[in-house]
């Protein structure tokens, strides 16, 4: 049960200005909402599949970023408004009794699972209405997202060039073109939609991944339900780390309980709950928790009385529901790649009109005439943008989204997908993370007597048969069971002590199966009344509980005979528990094995402390238990006194008796060393970040691979200098990635606080950390020193006190299994196993390796080899080789569709031996991937096409010199019409040309540094690909619907190409494909070479 109200008490600090300031601060990589309003689905509504292409995951309702004041101002209009909706509500004014009388419920019984049914009917589910669909807007941007809108510009300035512009003798070749652009238009947009369509079925999947459950009172007992399902009147339990499903007005709240409500009110500062009204305000007053803020620490009961849009949030969320995004990071990659591409498309076409204007029209009037012109220069705007890129990006989205889903990972934002193929370094949280969270104790002492859980009980029987008033066992079982915020299952109460279900954190559950084991906790807490509650927090590293007496028998579990006999009455039993190392200095009595207390000498204290250091060493867990017995007349103030909460603490601070201490084992997850070797292989470094003392931490991360090298070569904070001239020295550190040697540190959070920038400078590159005895403002700090040293960095974490450091990481990554608050304030969840990182990491690089392949596909053929026809035609006299038309098939149908297939490409089996990528300085396109498109294939391509199709007309005996500089002049002895056909073959041939080598470069680029041998597309499951296939028939199917058929001949001056000019262009492609493999084979030979050096 929760306790009365209490409005002052130590917290978890969260605003910046408590934050020990980092040496370099800088710009957080993600902004952070000032006003952020989420569904009532702490975990499933923070994704909205409506919103695709590429793919989007946005909030329900709304999101404002800092400095968006205009949408800021929007927000707070909406919640002004809602303000005067809710003037009328008196939910917060009258009494709890009246509020129970209101709803017909009860907090002892809850409501009847017959009343919420109709409850349910009556006010339907606790979920938010969905926001509007703008289907006019929506499919506007079907028609006009990528390059739509210059497809449907082209198309109308080509059916212009034809009519009116082509009369007195139109050409029908641009009609057909200006109807296939259009067509492409269309297609486009079709795609657009089904890959929306597509894209929302993958959301809608993963948005059932992660049920939002919560504790309620039903028919007496405690239910877990889904948060869709509460209603007016259910008694809701709360605790440290929930999101609130639900308005509801509290009955029963902890000293210590606070609420963040900056997702509604901007303000960072936690407020205190209280049971008593603050403020006539409905949005102000304390005794209210608000639906969408979350309990940052304490516990409390509250009753439900607001579900779904009739919450404060639903209210504001109908109000202000257009979801807010900006550019990700890949999105602005590409947007730059396409700017670049389009200045030089502009830049070309610019040249080509000015050529024209200057030179040609008053040289070579009948050469290139209006129509003609405006057809080359749209032909070389589609030539020069690869329309296949934008679909590409979506479907690589798409695919990665899918592959997440399959592997259990939750995504909320593409810029997470994004950001996980650049993280440097991960910080991960130890209990819950990279161990089981199963915890059980193996370890118990009484003074220097130490046992195990079996031999504790054989000892408790001792005692209990000798009869002569030893009870230490019984002492050390009733302060662990007293002293514990877990609570059983009552539904899993049948069976046997190591399958029932507990309610709490796995701390305390282990010490509530030792407790039981030793006898019924219910027997102890009929015995004693608990009168208030401080919860263990990251800061104190300890909880303390009070009691008082409600059965004499309690005494004698509680106390020695001697204390039990002068225990006051209407006195207080003080428990506590915690860390040793911060509860061992306050005590100044101990229980020996007898159960008697006696004073805790240094010889005693030494003894205790050598043992809590060897259980630590071992990966222990070591758990201090005390207890000190209080007269009334020692407090001052009652358990609802404000006051009572300092006075509590005064008293702990001395003075206690130390009943005992327990060792619990909360064994690595059995992936947990395969998954640190991987990714250490992929240059992540990964580090602990814990609130364990260090020699647990220690032990675990060695457990873990953490840790590799022995004790005795850890090094401490001894080891690192605090001057410039010696910190170089500090660290055997070596620049060479084949190095052999590992360094590594142990440092704990209160030497931390005392660390210069030169010192921080060395921490960060050590290739092994454990960070212990942190708090949340520590592991904030950690974060921002390694982001302030260039680092990509990774936080993974489940506990409350771990939300301040995952929402400022680069990428946080939450568990399923943690607090509601930890997984709204990560980018990522884990759903089933933190080995899935791997999995995330991997296609967090893949997407952006085949987008990298994609253009690199797109451009040698798409723009490059396209360019040169028209370039040639205006500037050297000759005739356009590749028609206009067929480059637009080129663009728009043949290399699309492979573009495509190219997201489905598995990781290569590099792809996670190499260092991460440092966004920075690994742009998607860089000169390396220019010089690979446009120096090397594009360069070939062109080349051999060009020679094809003039080889071609030499046979037919039309030599070249006739058309150099010639301007549209043939020699007497050549038929215009006879030249016109050949060169319909012509163009048709490097037509061909550029389809059939098309395959081989699409073969050559599946793999940057890989040989196709060792990544082949059949045959190998890990590596197929057999769409490849489908796309290079498809293009061949598109090479003969375009040319062998007669109409298109007629219209399209298209034409059958002999059959010896398919195997050709195979044999150019097979060289192509060599002198890649060539280039691959050379770069992972010498990799410091120069083509090394030049390796996209």
């Amino acid at each position: 049960m929760a306790n009365p109200p209490e409005k002052h008490g130590p917290r978890i600090q969260w605003n910046a200005e408590d934050v020990e300031s980092a040496s370099r601060p800088r710009a957080l990589h993600r902004s952070n909402s000032q006003i952020s309003i989420h569904s009532s689905h702490s975990r499933r509504g923070s994704i909205d599949p409506s919103h695709a292409l590429p793919i989007q995951y946005r909030a329900v309702s709304f999101q404002i970023d800092e400095g968006k004041d205009q949408e800021l101002l929007k927000a707070t209009k909406a919640k002004d408004t809602a303000a005067k909706e809710l003037e009328s509500l008196d939910w917060h004014i009258i009494s709890p009794d009246k509020v129970f009388e209101r709803l017909s419920t009860s907090k002892t019984q809850g409501l009847s699972a017959e009343q919420a049914k109709r409850n349910v009917s009556k006010h339907g589910k606790n979920v938010p209405s969905q926001p509007p669909t703008h289907y006019t807007k929506q499919i506007f941007g079907y028609f006009f997202k990528g390059f739509g809108g210059i497809l449907l510009v082209g198309g109308i300035l080509v059916f212009v060039s034809w009519k009116p512009l082509g009369e007195p003798a139109p050409a029908i070749a641009n009609l057909a073109l200006a109807i296939v652009l259009l067509a492409v238009f269309v297609i486009q947009a079709a795609f657009n939609a089904w890959q929306d369509w597509s894209s929302s079925r993958v959301m809608a999947s993963i948005t059932t991944m992660l049920p939002d459950n919560c504790m309620i009172l039903r028919d007496g007992v405690q239910v877990t339900v889904l948060a869709s399902d509460i209603t007016p009147g259910d008694i809701l339990y709360i605790k440290a780390g929930n999101k609130l499903p639900a308005d509801v007005r509290f009955v029963e709240i902890s000293s210590d309980a606070k609420f963040d409500r900056s997702i509604l009110t901007g303000e960072s500062a936690p407020l205190p709950g209280t049971v008593d009204s603050t403020d006539s305000n409905f949005l102000e007053t304390r005794c209210i928790g608000l639906q969408g803020t979350h309990c940052i620490s304490g516990s409390g009961l509250g009753v439900v009385v607001s579900t779904g849009d009739k919450t404060v949030f639903g209210r504001i969320a109908k109000l202000a529901n257009e979801p807010s995004t900006g550019l990700t990071p890949l999105e602005k990659e590409v947007l730059n790649f396409v700017f670049v591409i389009i200045s030089i498309m502009v830049t070309m076409i610019v040249t080509l009109i000015i050529v024209w204007a200057a030179y040609l029209r008053p040289h070579y009037p009948g050469w290139i005439s209006v129509p003609a012109l405006i057809v080359s220069c749209v032909s070389v705007a589609i030539a020069f943008i690869p329309e296949g890129l934008p679909i590409a990006v979506t479907a690589s989205l798409t695919i990665t989204a899918n592959i997440m889903r399959k592997n259990k990972i939750l995504c909320k934002s593409l810029k997470t997908v994004e950001t996980l193929g650049s993280v440097s370094v991960i910080c991960s949280d130890k209990t819950g993370t990279l161990t089981k969270n199963q915890m059980y104790v193996t370890e118990a002492a009484i003074g220097v007597f130490s046992m195990t859980p079996e031999s504790s009980r054989d000892e408790m029987l001792r005692q209990k048969d000798a009869d002569d008033g030893q009870n230490s066992v019984s002492q050390l079982r009733t302060i662990a069971g007293l002293c514990n915020s877990g609570n059983f299952d009552a539904a899993t109460y049948h069976l046997q002590l190591h399958e029932r279900k507990i309610n709490g954190d796995a701390t305390d559950q282990a010490i509530l199966r030792f407790s039981e084991s030793l006898g019924p906790v219910t027997e102890l807490r009929e015995s004693w009344v608990k009168t208030f509650e401080l919860a263990f927090n990251s800061k104190n590293k300890y909880m303390i509980r009070t009691f008082s007496l409600a059965n004499k028998a309690g005494l004698e579990l509680a106390l020695p005979a001697n204390e039990a006999n002068a225990f006051w009455e209407n006195g207080t039993l003080l428990t506590i528990k915690g860390a040793p190392d911060v509860l061992i200095g306050r005590c100044s009595m101990f229980v020996d094995r007898d159960g008697v207390s006696k004073p805790l000498d240094e010889a005693t204290r030494a003894s205790i402390s050598r043992m809590k250091d060897l259980w630590s060493s071992q990966g222990k867990r070591v758990i201090l238990l005390a207890r000190k017995t209080l007269r009334q007349e020692q407090i001052r103030s009652t358990p609802a006194d404000a006051r009572f909460e300092e006075e509590i603490i005064e008293h702990s601070r001395a003075g206690l008796t130390l009943v005992g201490i327990v060792g619990i084992v909360d064994p690595p997850r059995d992936e947990i060393p395969s998954v640190v070797s991987i990714l250490r292989g992929a240059g992540i470094r990964i580090f602990m970040v814990t609130g364990d003392f260090a020699l647990t931490a220690q032990a675990i991360a060695a457990e873990c691979g953490i840790i590799t090298n022995p004790p005795s070569e850890v090094k401490t904070v001894s080891a690192l200098s605090h001057d410039a001239a010696s910190s170089s020295s500090s660290i055997n550190k070596s620049s060479d990635p084949t190095r052999q040697s590992t360094s590594s540190i142990v440092v704990s959070g209160a030497e931390l606080i005392a660390l210069n920038d030169y010192q921080w400078d060395q921490l960060c590159r050590y290739d092994e950390i454990v960070f212990a005895r942190t708090t949340p403002e520590q592991k904030l700090r950690i974060v921002r020193e390694f982001q302030g040293r260039d680092e990509i960095v990774g936080m993974t974490g489940d506990g409350v006190n771990d939300a301040p450091s995952l929402k400022a990481a680069d990428i946080g990554i939450a568990l399923g299994s943690g607090s509601d608050i930890a997984i709204e304030a990560a980018d990522m969840v884990l759903l089933d196993s933190f080995s899935a990182i791997v999995v995330a990491v991997q296609y967090g690089r893949v997407v952006f390796d085949n987008l990298k392949k994609t253009i690199a596909y797109l451009l040698p053929a798409g723009s490059f080899s396209e360019f040169w026809p028209v370039f040639g035609n205006v500037i050297f006299g000759l005739p356009q080789i590749l028609s206009s038309f067929l480059m637009i098939i080129i663009c728009c149908f043949t290399d699309c569709a492979a573009a495509i297939v190219l997201a489905y490409e598995a990781p290569e089996a590099d792809v996670l031996l190499r260092r991460p990528r440092k966004p920075k300085v690994d742009r998607l396109v860089d000169w390396k991937l220019m010089l690979q498109t446009y120096g090397f294939i594009g360069v070939l391509e062109s080349i051999a096409s060009f020679a094809m199709a003039f080889w071609y007309l030499e046979r037919q005996g039309i030599p070249f010199s006739v058309f150099w500089f010639q301007y549209g002049a043939l020699p007497s002895d050549l038929d215009s019409d006879f030249v016109a056909s050949q060169l319909a073959i012509a163009s048709s041939i490097y037509f061909v040309n550029l389809v059939v080598m098309q395959w081989f470069n699409l073969l050559a680029v599946r793999t940057r540094r890989l040989s196709i041998f060792q990544h082949p597309p059949l045959f190998k499951k890990e590596t197929r690909n057999w769409l490849l296939f489908p796309a290079m028939g498809f293009a061949l199917v598109m090479v003969f619907f375009w040319l062998y058929v007669p109409v298109f001949q007629r219209v399209l001056a298209t034409a059958q190409v002999p059959v010896e000019y398919f195997f050709l262009p195979g044999a150019f492609g097979l060289g192509i494909l060599l002198l890649d493999e060539g280039r691959k084979y050379s770069i992972r030979t010498w990799p410091n070479s120069v083509l090394g050096r030049c390796a996209w």
